[in-house]
């Protein structure tokens, strides 16, 4: 079975939170401070803790590792705190990482964590007076400790304020995500030292989600300690006086006699490479003890990157909703190699960025090639550069080729696809200048030769490309795997002409149509097909497959109905598959009023139903905006409103599914200022409705200004645009225009225009042609 991103350890309810919005806002030229508390209620598994911009460390507190709620170390609701860990996943529905937790306490020395429903059976402790900020958060715990976290790009940085008396600080590196039966222990080994200097040092391989990653760490006190102890396995002690220990779930108790006489300060490098480079990221990020200070840099790191967009109108939750889905649009993928370069290939070699490159974790790709890179192409651009030279880099050295989902140098090939061809192939069409071509004897590795190296994520490319389509009844998630095998394949294309390999090119521009194949015209839905040629006949397209095994699936996180309209690259070939443009504009007004019912053993995942369209995960989510290819923009300008109202929330649970590295939060971004890629390969975005009655937002060097004066909840639809002052009829703009910088300005109306964007001729571009 295709590796999920998902233990189904608990089923979703999804809801609509539809919230009155009021008739005025007060504007405000000021950026709204984010809410880190976003997403880390309901599904949205975010963390509130301490991160620099695509930061290496990300320093956080864990209140479970047992959830599916827990997947990134944190839940909203919980109510004690386990510790602080250096490393965590933003969104995901997968959990890994929690590396290196540090236990500050002033009671008795407990080595277990005990439990959320009774922490006092561990080192567990109830809080209060939490406060998280970018770049810095800090609370108060039970036993009288006042913790205090921030961060540089490689080290983490903790300031605590004990109580009066004796106090200590565990060190548990047999703290992760809930363990998973295997063949290997989730831990095989670890050590833990204290050095003559007293930095304690130590290291792990884990065995969780990225099977045998590594990480090191070296960590400094501001005060030495009375003394240190030691626990081996089963929490065995070390005689007095050892410096050290290893095994594999182990522990290190540092004890303060006076802890409360001043603060202790603890800063931490960490590394996935070697010991070495842990001591070196340390002392490049430390070199001194000013907590304050290194608060201050990350926070105006921050003021920075959530500066590139400025908005006024809409209500002051939108905002601080905008702030937040910013930040979290910035906090993965993340840093993994040193300071000197070196990161852990998914070779399993060590390789060394040039001078002037970064390599980079944390690539939620099945995710963030729909909207999170395009939006990081507009407001980071230096970034989106070293993105696309990692992923070039990485492509060569994987012997998968391109990138899947990459954590610490493993690849865990999770999810369906090579999508790591498509933010190459995005940012070639934008013009960002790269080798492109030393990937493409990677990408056509994957593409052509079928006896590669494999993973889950490509089963059945034999058959796709022999027969058109992966059959049901061969490999499981046939139906989703030939739409994106076929996505691939259109941006791979793109790649091979640029690679001078036109050839290849054109193989794969035809191979790219096999969509067609499990699409079944005469009912007009995605449908599993077999190897005979035969259709599945007992259809229902709120099914999940065919077989009644629960774990056998036709569609990945997805049922019939999302599946029918995954095509993002060639619009109007599925258009005139399913019988024109009526009938597709009746079918997608299906997806949307169909009774939002799903099968008992759909993924948790199929979450913010708006009839059988699932806001909350990522195979539909350019739905709404595929009314504008066959002018009807107007109902992707409803559509879109409705969605950014509802599907967003100022709490908790205010993202509808998982962030996944920042996917739903780029959607909420970008469809908020009025546009959205639907294919990130044909460099044009296709309006929506704007949220705010202005955005300013910085690209580089220059501005682009979106106007929509009077804009107002009650006035969803578009009558007119105009793009630096002169009218524009279309419905979508390339991203040459917007990169350029300008004022795009939107005219908002309580009614339709539905002449708008109705004549072939300023219908969007798909498959690089529009319908004129």
């Amino acid at each position: 079975m295709t590796p999920t991103r998902r233990q189904l350890l608990a089923s979703s309810a999804f809801g609509l939170a539809a919230s009155a919005l009021p008739a005025s806002a007060a504007r405000s030229r000021k950026a709204a401070a984010p809410n880190l508390f976003i997403g880390t209620g309901g599904t949205g598994h975010t963390y509130p803790g301490a991160t620099v911009p695509f930061g290496m460390v990300q320093l956080s507190p864990d209140t479970g590792v047992e959830r599916w709620e827990t997947c990134s170390g944190y839940y909203r609701a919980d109510t004690s705190i386990l510790g602080f860990s250096h490393t965590h996943l933003s969104g995901t529905g997968i959990g890994d990482m929690l590396d290196v937790l540090v236990v500050p306490s002033a009671g008795p020395v407990q080595l277990q964590p005990g439990t959320l429903e009774n922490p006092d059976a561990g080192y567990r402790q109830r809080f209060s007076a939490e406060q998280a900020e970018p770049g810095y958060y800090r609370v108060a715990l039970e036993t009288g400790v006042q913790a205090e976290l921030t961060v540089t790009d490689r080290a983490g940085w903790h300031r605590y304020r004990f109580p009066k008396g004796a106090g200590h600080l565990l060190v548990d590196l047999s703290h992760l995500v809930l363990e998973r039966t295997g063949a290997h222990p989730l831990i095989d080994e670890a050590s833990l030292a204290i050095d003559a200097d007293g930095t304690l040092t130590g290291t792990r391989r884990v065995f969780r989600w990225a099977k045998g990653r590594r990480i090191f760490f070296a960590m400094q006190f501001s005060r030495r300690p009375n003394r240190i102890t030691f626990h081996g396995d089963n929490d065995l002690p070390q005689p007095a006086g050892s410096t050290g220990v290893t095994g594999k779930r182990l522990k290190a108790v540092l004890h303060y006699d006076d802890a409360g006489a001043a603060p202790v300060l603890v800063r931490c490098g960490i590394s996935a490479v070697d010991a070495a480079g842990a001591r070196a990221n340390l002392q490049a990020d430390a070199k001194h003890w000013n907590f304050d200070r290194i608060r201050r840099d990350a926070s105006a790191r921050w003021a920075m990157a959530l500066d590139t967009i400025q908005v006024e109108g809409g209500t002051a939750d939108q905002r601080t909703i905008l702030s937040s889905a910013l930040y979290h649009s910035q906090v993965a993928p993340t840093l993994v190699s040193d300071v000197d370069g070196r990161y852990p290939g998914l070779d399993g070699r060590v390789h060394t960025a040039p001078a002037g490159g970064t390599a980079f974790s944390s690539y939620s790709l099945w995710d963030t090639y729909r909207a999170l890179h395009p939006l990081l192409t507009l407001v980071a651009p230096d970034q989106t550069k070293l993105l696309v030279d990692d992923l070039i880099r990485q492509t060569a050295q994987s012997p998968f080729g391109p990138l899947v989902w990459p954590l610490q140098g493993k690849e865990t090939g999770t999810m369906i696809g090579w999508h790591g061809v498509v933010p190459l192939a995005e940012a070639h069409a934008k013009g960002i200048p790269a080798d492109y071509s030393a990937a493409w004897p990677a990408i056509a590795k994957r593409s052509f030769d079928f006896a590669a190296p494999d993973k889950e994520n490509s089963r059945g490319r034999d058959h796709y490309d022999r027969l058109g389509y992966v059959p049901a009844d061969k490999v499981n998630e046939s139906v989703s795997r030939t739409q994106e095998y076929a996505y691939d394949d259109w941006a791979s294309s793109r790649l091979a002409r640029v690679a001078g390999a036109p050839a290849d090119a054109d193989r794969l521009l035809k191979r790219s149509g096999n969509w067609r194949n499990v699409i079944d015209p005469q009912i007009g839905f995605a449908r599993p097909k077999f190897a005979n040629g035969s259709w599945w006949k007992n259809y229902d397209p709120i099914q999940l497959g065919h077989m009644p095994e629960p774990d056998w699936r036709d569609y990945t996180e997805a049922n019939g109905w999302q599946a029918t309209f995954l095509n993002q690259h060639d619009i109007y070939g599925l258009i005139a598959h399913m019988g024109g443009d009526a009938k597709f504009e009746a079918k997608l007004d299906a997806l949307f009023t169909a009774p939002s019912t799903l099968p008992a053993n759909a993924p948790p995942d199929i979450s913010g139903l708006v009839g059988q369209y699932a806001h909350g995960n990522e195979p539909d989510q350019h739905a709404p905006y595929l009314y504008s290819y066959v002018g009807a923009p107007w109902k992707t300008q409803a559509m879109v409103r409705r969605l950014c109202v509802e599907m967003y929330k100022n709490d908790p649970d205010g993202i509808i599914g998982n962030d996944d590295c920042g996917q739903m939060s780029a959607w909420f971004v970008l469809s908020s200022l009025g546009f959205y890629p639907v294919d990130p390969v044909e460099a044009a975005y296709v309006f929506g409705s704007p949220l705010f009655t202005r955005a300013t937002l910085k690209l580089g060097t220059r501005k682009l200004v979106i106007e929509a004066p009077n804009n107002g909840p009650d006035t969803p639809y578009v009558a007119a645009v105009t793009w630096n002052g002169r009218p524009w009829t279309k419905s979508w703009i390339a991203h040459r225009d917007l990169a350029g910088g300008g004022t795009l300005r939107f005219t908002m109306s309580r009614t339709p225009n539905r002449a708008f964007g109705r004549a072939l001729a300023d219908r969007p571009p798909s498959f690089g042609r529009t319908p004129a």
